[in-house]
């Protein structure tokens, strides 16, 4: 029989803010603040979908998170994980794929120039306009990977404006090498480079010369999911979702 494996997204896939459970009961704490609070809940029906699929799966997070944050989510996973938008591979046991983070990090230092711009733009934006907000350079394994802006007051409306007025231009001027995630209250801005398809690609790999033949799923919440979903065999979409909006619920 082919081992099956799923690559699954894990903020609002598997989990998400209490705010965005809908009024669900019995709910459970998933993931987890550096303080300790509870970030993330997992409602009766994710975690009777986890139980399910790790029922002859093997579940491989794929995800936008760090490794601090990956090690608060409160959930067993014992294979691989891609976290930091593939920029990192962690193999089973927690040790990291040396050779991919290599080359991630060769990536990542041509990129991180026009991250720097990018930033400083959006930054004075905010200050002559007034905005609380300002940009995070996110880095991990002392590697920086990408920028994100998030509203202090959870307002996602009020990162348009950075958006359609600053990000973008600055990305279609020269058609550099940098493209946008927009999710909710979430602006991320990457290099191209980095991209979960890329490390999904290179996990299953590995995976195929250990076991043969295997069987491959991918899930994920929104559009930028999309394209390591479509590396895999078959595609899992939660209702609800940003990608649920612009495929099935489209129809």
């Amino acid at each position: 029989m082919l081992k099956k494996f799923l690559f699954a997204d894990l903020d609002d896939t598997l989990f998400q803010t209490f705010e965005k459970c809908g009024g669900a009961e019995a709910l459970e704490p998933a993931a987890f603040y550096q303080d300790g609070s509870v970030c993330s809940y997992t409602t009766r029906a994710q975690r009777a979908f986890l139980s399910f699929v790790q029922d002859g799966m093997t579940v491989i997070p794929t995800t936008a998170r760090d490794h601090g944050a990956l090690r608060r989510v409160n959930l067993p996973f014992t294979s691989w994980a891609v976290i930091d938008y593939g920029g990192v591979i962690l193999e089973p046991g927690g040790g990291v794929d040396r050779p991919w983070l290599e080359r991630m990090r060769e990536a990542m230092s041509a990129a991180l120039p026009g991250l720097q711009e990018l930033a400083a733009h959006m930054d004075a934006h905010a200050a002559r306009s007034g905005y609380a907000g300002r940009t995070r350079m996110i880095e991990d394994f002392a590697t920086p990977f990408f920028l994100v802006l998030k509203d202090p007051e959870r307002n996602a409306a009020r990162l348009a404006p950075i958006e359609h007025e600053i990000v973008r231009p600055w990305i279609a001027d020269g058609d550099k090498p940098y493209c946008v995630h927009r999710n909710g209250n979430n602006l991320a801005i990457l290099p191209k480079a980095l991209d979960k398809a890329n490390a999904v690609a290179h996990v299953t790999r590995q995976l195929r010369a250990e076991h043969g033949d295997i069987v491959t799923f991918g899930m994920g919440d929104s559009r930028s999911d999309a394209r390591f979903m479509a590396a895999c065999d078959y595609a899992i979409i939660p209702r609800g979702t940003q990608l649920a909006g612009l495929t099935v619920e489209a129809l």
